[in-house]
């Protein structure tokens, strides 16, 4: 996916300086308990469904239709797992980004699993003690959705 037309403009005003922008991240179950992955187009690695919020949407709606845009399962954002401030992250453009994420446990509704857009080159089903390697927050993200539901997780310092 090309990036928003909101943070293009924003960009032209404040060049490669931070920018906030708030993000989603999608822990997306399947009714055997698997996990929807996408192996990204830009690095080949395996991560969970995330993406970036568009100016005034709700969290748990930009979730649902990232997960759709990226994969075409449909589904439901269940709870927020956490609350992150992410560190500063540098894009190869010189972009520099503070992600103000917050992840999702989700349940799939419907729809087949597949490469939906550009961001992405494969996408999958994983059970849980066969993921491929993921970013350690993303781990971090799983562990946390497949506890009870005691609330989101955030850090106090």
């Amino acid at each position: 996916m090309p990036t928003p037309q909101f943070v293009l403009d924003l960009r032209v005003k404040v060049g490669h300086d931070p920018l906030p922008l708030h993000g989603i991240t999608a822990v997306v179950f399947d009714d055997l308990g698997r996990i929807l992955l996408v192996r990204r187009a830009d690095d080949r690695s395996w991560a969970l469904v995330t993406g970036c919020l568009e100016p005034g949407e709700q969290p748990a709606a930009g979730a649902v239709r990232e997960i759709a845009e990226e994969t075409g399962v449909i589904a439901v954002a269940e709870r927020i797992v956490s609350v992150s401030a992410l560190p500063l992250m540098s894009c190869p453009n010189g972009d520099q980004v503070h992600w103000l994420d917050v992840a999702f446990r989700c349940r799939a509704q419907s729809g087949e699993a597949r490469v939906n857009d550009d961001e992405s080159i494969d996408v999958g089903w994983f059970a849980v003690d066969e993921l491929p390697d993921i970013h350690a927050r993303q781990a971090t993200c799983i562990q946390n959705a497949l506890g009870p539901d005691q609330g989101a997780r955030f850090e106090l310092t």
